[in-house]
């Protein structure tokens, strides 16, 4: 049996998480690795997207395709228990 996940599945087990903090690793580039901690505000059908609260800076907002969580080029794991949210 196929246990690989197709992006509609990834997004259906996604919408459960909204408006839960979460920590994101996102894979830049080569060399470049990105840690940030904020909220997912929105699931839709293409793109996920993450307000991000830093101190002495305005929030703002990342978005990611689903593909980025199945290729593992961003990793989410929940604040609140250090759960990682794993797809693929």
């Amino acid at each position: 049996m196929n246990n690989k996940l197709t992006l509609n599945q990834i997004k259906e087990g996604l919408e459960h998480y909204v408006g839960h903090r979460v920590r994101l690793q996102a894979n830049k580039s080569r060399k470049r690795v990105v840690v940030k901690e904020g909220v997912i505000e929105g699931i839709y059908p293409s793109i996920f997207v993450i307000k991000i609260e830093e101190e002495n800076r305005n929030p703002r907002k990342m978005s990611f395709c689903y593909s980025d969580l199945l290729t593992h080029n961003v990793e989410l794991t929940l604040c609140e228990n250090d759960e990682s949210i794993v797809y693929g």
